[in-house]
């Protein structure tokens, strides 16, 4: 029966194969389901870091629940004199805001750095989801361990990893890798980031743009600081997050982001004399 179909199979064989071959490769490319995305699409950039395995996601409810209740917002309109009045009230204490390097050990009561945390968990987050965790470090056997990882990690940094240029910046700020105010410190505060959460059935939950929340609920971690009477000093732990969330036993989840020595100066406290930028170098306006 073959036989009958040669000539024709001979003389088109090529066009036959291509449209086999054409007929396979259609079926690889658009016979598998689509993955649904993460979020809807959006006109903005999408943070690499919240790429997950959707595999591991629970897609078929939102994160938060469906009926959730709308409420009115509650808001008093303040006089424009007040309103200028409070915005120049918190730039003057936001302006005497310094880093500090040169602690005391007198004991800060911890309902205060209670209160500290809770502002910082006002801030806003993606979708809700809050993704940050506090470690707030009193004991005097951690801060010290804790002290040891960074200053090791910190020598290899100042002594290969920085740079001369980066040592030579940094030099008339007369630092070093001994952080002798992470012992001296009555507490002190890591901020870790939750780069997904975790669901009671052990699904992963999305943490939409878990960096830039946690950014911001640093700002207002370190203006709560201020605000409370206390100093602090920004410290970003570099090649020591790793060690440090190991030996607090932190979930696999969370990545150090911030740790922070919280207390009163000592009295002998000394700042670098710096000026910030005026207004005008920072401040565009497009009326």
């Amino acid at each position: 029966m073959f036989s009958e179909y040669a000539p024709f199979v001979t003389k088109y064989f090529y066009h036959l194969l291509v449209g086999v071959i054409s007929l396979i490769l259609f079926s690889k490319i658009f016979g598998r389901p689509q993955k649904r995305p993460l979020a809807p699409a959006s006109d903005e950039s999408t943070d690499p870091s919240e790429k997950v395995d959707e595999d591991l996601i629970e897609e078929e409810e939102p994160a938060l629940p469906k009926d959730l209740k709308h409420i009115p917002y509650r808001y008093v309109r303040l006089p424009k004199k007040e309103s200028l009045s409070r915005a120049s009230e918190f730039y003057q204490m936001a302006a005497a805001r310094r880093t500090l390097r040169y602690f005391s050990a007198d004991p800060v009561p911890k309902e205060i750095i209670h209160e500290i945390i809770r502002a910082a968990g006002t801030a806003p987050s993606g979708a809700h989801t809050e993704p940050w965790s506090f470690v707030v470090i009193s004991n005097r056997t951690v801060k010290s361990k804790i002290r040891s990882i960074v200053e090791q990690e910190e020598e290899i940094n100042y002594k290969k990893r920085m740079g001369v240029k980066w040592t030579t910046d940094l030099s008339p700020l007369r630092t070093n890798w001994i952080k002798e105010y992470l012992t001296v410190a009555p507490y002190l505060i890591l901020v870790f980031k939750q780069t997904y959460g975790i669901l009671p059935n052990g699904k992963r939950k999305v943490h939409y743009y878990h960096e830039m929340s946690v950014s911001i609920a640093c700002g207002i971690l370190i203006t709560a600081i201020q605000y409370a009477g206390l100093v602090t000093l920004t410290s970003t732990p570099l090649n020591c997050g790793p060690a440090i969330r190991s030996f607090l036993q932190r979930p696999p989840n969370e990545k150090l982001v911030l740790l922070l020595p919280v207390g009163y100066p000592a009295k002998d406290a000394t700042v670098p004399d710096l000026q910030r930028k005026p207004l005008s170098e920072i401040l565009i306006e497009i009326d």
